[in-house]
């Protein structure tokens, strides 16, 4: 057969950017098949003929045709090599573009609040103040990891996590947090969001309730409904998650999601009595709490509020905790504390559900943990945090002119605003955005948003104090022009 003119035209090029002469005319021949230049049944050019009108060895012509049949694009047998039909084509050669893409409805409805370019601007909640990470110890402690590990720590691992971090957080959490747990029940994660996905895929069917606050967390939100679980918002006051014994008849729970200790984004501590009333019920109906501890290690005023999880023995609730906060979030570390007759029924299924890795950072922060570096990092994070929350709440009242009122703010690194409904909170943001700040809109974290969820969440963690005044005067003047 003679070959398509098209596949002679352009000479074979000897060097440069086109590559080798046999990925040169392996690339021509799939593009002629593709585009339907040569059909399915046609019989390539004999590899002698094909060389002699390219101007190339045979050789390269055989293991171009070689390639060709491991793809799948051609058959060889004794009349030659012809090529094989691919149903994928249309009639033109060329596979159809779906006009709209559909995506699942549960990806449909996950729209972020903030761009992913703002982690770095002022006033984005979420935030450590990543330049006072004391990157030297953590240097160290990495290489004594790279140093000690032996070769197969290279390998995938335990898919619970290394034994020697399982040990220092349930130490830590036992002293700093009161809770009540042993190395066994503790299952590393990439970070709080994989140990909330965790702990659904652990305990949840489809179709199964699931309380969520409401302002609350979008992450939890997000992991229960990509669970195509049914998801009921319950409302936060100032003592914390309010669910009436009418949503208890009405819509028993199979999962309740809670943080309790430093409520995001209100602020809010849920109650002594509503943390033992909440899980007696769980308890009476066959409930699991989700207790999300994302920055608790960070208590501005009054004595550290303690877990739920430790309140009462045999308590139903999964215990989550992150590093993202409290470290970095680039480390991507979380963990869970399993109740200890969950830890054991699942221990077979963890191999399947998760594949282990990043060991070597799992013995650094071991280390970290171990030689005091973390405790010591922590107060001074706390007292860092303190002095930035406060010169924000005294820019606040220098220069936030319009009426406004400040929620929570005894703990964590953000602070949240409710503004009046003629100043709307997610056109605030944006402006705000393209003027250098990155506040988010407190109605993002609602439900339904409604006049009550109206206003900002300030993040002070990455956010130098001296820098408030001038910012704080800047989102006053935002707010007003939108209003």
């Amino acid at each position: 057969m003679q070959a398509p003119p098209d596949l002679l035209d352009a000479p074979m090029q000897a060097t440069g950017q086109a590559g080798p002469l046999q990925r040169q005319l392996l690339q021509r021949l799939k593009q002629s098949i593709l585009d339907g230049r040569l059909a399915a049944g046609a019989r390539l050019p004999a590899s002698r003929e094909l060389a002699a009108e390219l101007g190339i060895s045979r050789n390269t012509v055989l293991i171009a045709y070689e390639h060709l049949a491991a793809e799948g694009y051609v058959v060889a047998d004794r009349q030659g090599t012809r090529v094989a039909p691919l149903s994928c084509r249309t009639a033109t050669g060329a596979v159809a573009e779906p006009a709209v893409p559909q995506l699942a409805r549960r990806v449909a409805a996950l729209v972020p609040p903030y761009a992913a370019g703002d982690a770095e601007m002022p006033l984005r909640p979420g935030t450590p103040a990543l330049a006072r990470f004391p990157l030297a110890a953590w240097r160290r402690s990495l290489e004594r990891a790279w140093r000690t590990a032996p070769p197969g720590a290279l390998g995938y691992g335990d898919p619970a996590g290394e034994r020697a971090l399982r040990a220092a957080i349930a130490q830590h959490v036992g002293i700093s947090r009161g809770v009540r747990c042993d190395a066994e029940q503790v299952v590393i994660t990439e970070g709080a969001q994989d140990a909330l996905n965790l702990c659904v895929k652990l305990l949840a069917d489809p179709g199964d309730t699931a309380w969520v606050e409401d302002p609350g967390y979008r992450g939890a939100r997000g992991a229960l409904r990509a669970a195509d679980l049914r998801v009921v918002p319950v409302p936060v006051d100032a003592d914390g998650l309010a669910a009436d014994e009418a949503l208890w008849r009405r819509a028993p729970p199979r999962l309740v999601y809670v943080s309790p200790s430093h409520q995001y984004p209100t602020g809010a501590v849920l109650s002594a009595a509503r943390r033992l009333d909440l899980i007696a019920r769980a308890a009476a109906c066959g409930a699991w709490i989700l207790e999300d501890d994302y920055d608790s290690e960070f208590r501005h005023q009054g004595e550290p509020i303690a877990a739920m999880q430790g309140l009462a023995p045999h308590a139903p609730v999964l215990y989550v905790g992150t590093f993202s906060k409290t470290m970095f979030p680039a480390l991507r570390l979380g963990f869970a504390v399993l109740p200890p007759q969950v830890a054991r029924q699942t221990r077979g299924a963890l191999g399947e559900l998760l594949r282990g890795g990043h060991r070597l950072e799992q013995l650094a922060l071991a280390d970290f943990i171990d030689t005091g570096q973390f405790v010591r990092h922590l107060g001074r994070m706390r007292r860092l945090y303190r002095q930035r929350q406060q010169a924000l709440r005294e820019a606040l009242a220098a220069h936030l002119d319009v009426p406004h009122e400040v929620l929570g703010g005894r703990g964590g690194m953000h602070l949240t605003l409710r503004l009046p409904p003629q100043h709307p909170d997610h056109a605030v943001a944006a402006d705000a955005r393209r003027h250098g700040m990155a506040p988010m809109p407190l109605s993002a974290f609602a439900f339904a948003p409604g006049l009550q969820h109206n206003g900002l969440v300030l993040g002070y963690g990455n956010t130098p104090a001296e820098q408030y005044p001038a910012l704080i005067a800047r989102l006053a003047q935002v707010i007003r022009q939108v209003g």
